[in-house]
């Protein structure tokens, strides 16, 4: 979900990357955005940023106490999302993009900028999550463990008619104009709050609704939460972004990885140790799917985040489902509470 916040640049940092090459076959000069979290520490961890994600709305797991606040955490923005090259700040970006060409920009900036020669963890929310199995798929000796939270390794069918419900509520509007609303001067801002509208319900569960949770968010009733939440974030966005973004989504499948083509066949051959973390009550990511990726995982382990908050309950929405994954996480990682209460007093 995106922030209604002020965009925050705290701690980002940008590194160039020339002639990049994308999977398209564009050749481009590309910059990465990015932030370093406690770069001194020997354990490496990057945190790719999710669909409507900022570097610094991203769930990070590195507070006092919390599993990855001894570990060195880049944080780092997709290409597309407005951070890092997109079609909003590059006139001649490419047209098309591929997760392919996040994961290969991302292992430059690792490699070539920042020195890693190994990670600890890839860990993703959502589109976040994706990147996660793609790292597994195309650098399987570069991270010891993969956790994809609320993701996929391929795009239902499900998924992709839920995506095309917004895409098609931005571009059939009429500020959008079919395209060109920038070569008139203006933006697309009623197509960019019903792209929000319709958007929201998928976030979160039929129950969450129910139980009115959005109370819980300081929204008296749901239609303030709609307006807030859904459609003041994403009329913050630039629209080409959110599409481009969209589309890869709708493509990802890390079948495309492999030779056989064949996203269960890509699976069967990571390296990695990899904790996959559905929502109960995801409603594009159903926990359905990640028990049959897991079916396939030579050494794949199951953890369903049991909430009503749908989809968002990966992303950090609430602070139960969050000390519940940041439990989990560092059970995985085999870090003890004792090692996160030593490292707590050592703060102090």
């Amino acid at each position: 979900m995106p922030s209604p916040s002020a965009y925050d640049s705290t701690g980002i940092e940008h590194f160039t990357i020339s002639s990049f090459r994308f999977t398209s076959g564009d050749t481009h000069d590309i910059f990465i955005a990015y932030r370093s979290i406690n770069p001194s520490s020997s354990k490496k961890v990057l945190i790719p940023t999710c669909y409507g994600g900022r570097i610094n709305t991203t769930l990070t797991f590195t507070s006092p106490q919390q599993c990855l606040s001894s570990h060195h955490v880049i944080v780092v923005a997709m290409l597309g999302n407005g951070e890092s090259s997109s079609p909003s700040n590059d006139p001649s970006f490419p047209k098309s993009l591929d997760y392919r060409d996040q994961i290969n920009a991302q292992h430059s900036l690792l490699s070539q900028h920042l020195d890693v020669k190994e990670l600890e963890a890839v860990i993703g929310f959502s589109m976040g999550a994706q990147q996660a199995y793609y790292w597994a798929c195309m650098y399987p000796r570069f991270l010891k463990y993969s956790i994809p939270i609320c993701g996929s390794a391929k795009t239902s069918l499900h998924n992709y008619a839920f995506i095309e419900g917004p895409k098609a509520a931005l571009t059939n509007s009429v500020d959008y104009a079919d395209g060109a609303y920038r070569a008139k001067g203006t933006k697309p801002t009623r197509g960019l709050r019903a792209f929000g509208r319709t958007y929201c319900a998928w976030a979160m569960s039929a129950a969450w609704f129910r139980e009115r949770k959005f109370e819980s968010m300081g929204f008296d009733n749901v239609e303030s939460f709609i307006r807030s939440q859904w459609e003041d974030s994403f009329e913050s966005w630039d629209a080409e972004d959110l599409l481009i973004l969209a589309r890869m989504w709708q493509a990802g499948d890390v079948g495309k990885t492999s030779k056989s083509g064949d996203y269960l066949k890509a699976l069967e051959g990571i390296e990695a140790k990899v904790l996959v973390m559905p929502s109960r009550t995801d409603t594009y990511f159903p926990p359905e799917d990640s028990e049959t990726e897991v079916k396939h995982l030579n050494n794949g382990e199951l953890a369903v985040i049991e909430t009503v908050w749908g989809h968002m309950a990966g992303g950090g929405a609430n602070e139960d489902d969050t000390h519940w994954m940041n439990d989990r996480i560092a059970s995985f990682l085999g870090i003890s509470s004792r090692d996160l209460n030593f490292k707590a007093l050592s703060l102090d």
